[in-house]
């Protein structure tokens, strides 16, 4: 059997590499299969009729449920999700506070995307005053959203923000609100309402994967051929040293 001397460094090196890449191979599969599983709970319940809104308090996982309104925005408290692509365009979302007359509660209302091509001049929108009926649904995101930091309480109104949490709005107006973003389906007050549900579809994070495992096959092979490749040179050192001294 071949002697198999890689050295202490690189012995050391791919002990802390190898799991790494294998588990970020393993993370990746897992993320994928969990994108997987959401789009296909989105297109189950986005094909359902929509719900009340009273319905929609007694469900413990409303992730994407459809629901009906009718009620009224509140202009007073508009904000606006900076960086929001469409079609290579930047843009902006424009979320308001909505009041539903049947169950009585607050919902934060996603009204859809404006385009926002001058930056020197605010997104210019405008909210109906009337009684609405509209149909939204639940947005619920994939795992913990990473929110940078929001403008102070008591900054003015319209905001201009990169995240925003529905009980964080709720907890500065001092309202009992529901506790995660809708979004509005097309109709009466909504702008562009072409919504991706995931920002990566699951052959994304299959891909990443590959790569994350080809490193670590490409890792595992270098060693091995480190460690023949030292084995063979100390051989032939040892030999020529041998010589030399006869």
């Amino acid at each position: 059997m071949k002697p198999f001397r890689p050295g202490i460094a690189p012995t050391l090196v791919v002990l802390a590499l190898l799991p790494l890449l294998v588990f970020l191979g393993f993370w990746q599969l897992s993320r994928g299969h969990e994108k997987q599983a959401l789009l296909e709970t989105y297109a189950e319940r986005r094909a359902a009729e929509p719900m009340s809104s009273t319905q929609l308090q007694a469900i413990e996982d409303p992730a994407f449920r459809r629901v009906h309104l009718r009620g009224q925005f509140d202009a007073e408290h508009s904000v606006l999700l900076d960086n929001r692509f469409r079609d290579g365009k930047v843009g902006v979302e424009v979320l308001q506070p909505f009041h539903d007359q049947a169950s009585g509660q607050w919902l934060l209302l996603n009204r859809g995307w404006l385009p926002w091509p001058d930056r020197r001049t605010p997104p210019a929108f405008t909210t109906p005053e009337q009684l609405l009926n509209l149909d939204a649904w639940v947005y619920v995101a994939p795992g913990e959203t990473f929110q940078l930091h929001a403008d102070p309480a008591g900054a003015q109104w319209p905001r201009l923000l990169t995240a925003l949490h529905p009980e964080a709005l709720w907890a500065e107006l001092g309202r009992s609100g529901f506790a995660y973003e809708m979004r509005a389906e097309a109709g009466p007050g909504t702008y562009e309402t072409n919504w991706p549900v995931v920002a990566m579809g699951p052959e994304k994070h299959l891909g990443y994967a590959v790569q994350w495992f080809a490193m670590a096959l490409a890792l595992f092979g270098l060693y091995l051929y480190l460690g023949w490749h030292n084995t063979k040179e100390k051989r032939h050192g040892s030999g020529h040293e041998s010589t030399q001294h006869v």
